[in-house]
């Protein structure tokens, strides 16, 4: 292979080889960037879920309601109508489900006070990376309850209403002393509550009950099982619902499922199109290149030395496009990323009734978290080489094959 007449030839024909390298960057670039926002949404989507560490949360709906009915004119202590108490001996089951690793519960209650309402959840310890007790990780200020009597304030809640470190608050007719402060993050909306206290605590607010709790997070052995365990508890224990990240899914709606349910589709496609823009490339710089190859074979080149000049020129042509491609596919992902996008909770998956403003409680719009694996970028960038060195190859051994006068006639017809 001939090095420096490669590098010769691409210098000689700048625009044409310019013309190749965008062409196929264009092509790479759709292929990066279509799968990195579908794999971007797929992220948004589970987010929810790998903020509690779990595949699956499990709740009671109040019997008989539905979305939007009922009006919020109660006081005092009450349990959402989408979680209501599940039973130890429920607990229990969920726990021994075939498929489930571990389970945690928390209870999340509400209170209506004079001019105002807030959300209360009570976290596990038992399990400390599984649940609303995860979210503790974001603890800007003091610390997690640790003993009786301590709670744990929402940041933008503890803003809106005046309250500080060290501050005493009444819950429940009862005193708690404000000993830290959360700061709930993008896609954590599931478990964002106004307040944090240790279960003990959030039960004693809820005395009619024995050791209540009406949400349970289960985390599976296997996350590919999620349908399957879903199932399993849906028919074991009726009367529950157990939800997954398809419920964000089906609730974002547009992109996402496309980009959900159809992105191995997706990734066609884009591969596709991308090896479409690089083979039409690759035929228009061979289309002419025809009158120089009948030259070349006319003073003693082979079809051989025909063939590594092509290949040689295909791959310079294919990896800076490739390159190129890959950081064009980023950048555009990325520009999608910084939009954000609306994440809406399911009704019994929001911890706030519909009826209730209460400010910046939770994140209800997310950035889109664009990433480049490695897994894409070798894929990306396989498919621009490879497709340009088959194409370089069939085309130039249909070149080789013709004779150089028949070649000189084709180039100039």
């Amino acid at each position: 292979m001939r090095y420096s007449y490669i590098v010769h030839e691409l210098r000689h024909r700048s625009h044409r080889t310019l013309l190749n390298i965008l062409g196929i960057a264009v092509g790479v670039g759709l292929f990066v960037s279509i799968n990195a926002v579908s794999a971007g949404y797929q992220k948004a989507v589970s987010l929810p879920f790998e903020n509690l560490g779990a595949d699956l949360v499990v709740q009671r709906a109040e019997k008989n309601r539905q979305l939007g009915q009922g009006t919020l004119s109660m006081r005092g202590i009450k349990l959402p109508f989408s979680n209501q108490v599940i039973s130890v001996e429920e607990f229990d089951a969920l726990s021994r489900v075939d498929g489930v690793a571990a389970a945690s519960g928390s209870l999340l209650l509400w209170e209506f006070v004079s001019g105002g309402f807030r959300t209360i959840m009570g976290l596990d310890t038992a399990q400390p990376d599984l649940g609303p007790v995860h979210l503790t990780q974001w603890t800007s200020q003091g610390h997690a309850p640790q003993q009786a009597g301590e709670a744990l304030v929402e940041k933008h809640f503890a803003k809106f209403r005046g309250i500080h470190l060290g501050d005493s608050l009444e819950i429940g007719g009862k005193p708690f002393a404000v000993v830290g402060m959360l700061e709930i993050r993008e896609g954590a909306q599931v478990a964002a509550a106004n307040i944090y206290l240790r279960l003990a605590d959030a039960q004693s607010l809820l005395p009619e009950a024995q050791a209540p709790i009406n949400v349970v997070y289960l985390r599976l052995r296997d996350p590919a099982m999620q349908g399957a365990v879903q199932q399993k508890v849906l028919a074991a224990f009726p009367g529950l619902s157990a939800s997954s990240s398809d419920s964000f899914l089906e609730l974002m709606g547009g992109v996402s499922v496309i980009t959900g349910k159809f992105s191995v589709v997706a990734s066609l496609i884009a591969l596709v199109g991308a090896i479409l823009l690089i083979l039409k490339s690759m035929l228009a710089s061979l289309g002419e290149r025809l009158p120089e190859i009948g030259v070349l074979k006319a003073v003693g080149w082979t079809g051989k030395d025909v063939q590594g000049q092509l290949l040689g020129e295909a791959m310079v042509q294919c990896l800076l496009g490739g390159l190129i491609g890959i950081g064009l596919g980023y950048l555009g992902a990325y520009c999608i990323g910084t939009l954000s996008i609306p994440m809406n909770t399911a009704w019994e998956l929001n911890p706030v009734p519909a009826s209730v403003k209460i400010g910046a409680l939770a994140n209800q719009a997310i950035q889109l978290p664009i990433q480049l694996s490695w897994k894409l970028v070798t894929a990306a960038l396989a498919c621009s080489i490879v497709t340009g060195l088959v194409a370089a190859f069939l085309l130039g051994k249909v070149a080789t094959r013709m004779r150089p006068a028949d070649i000189l006639r084709e180039g100039y017809t």
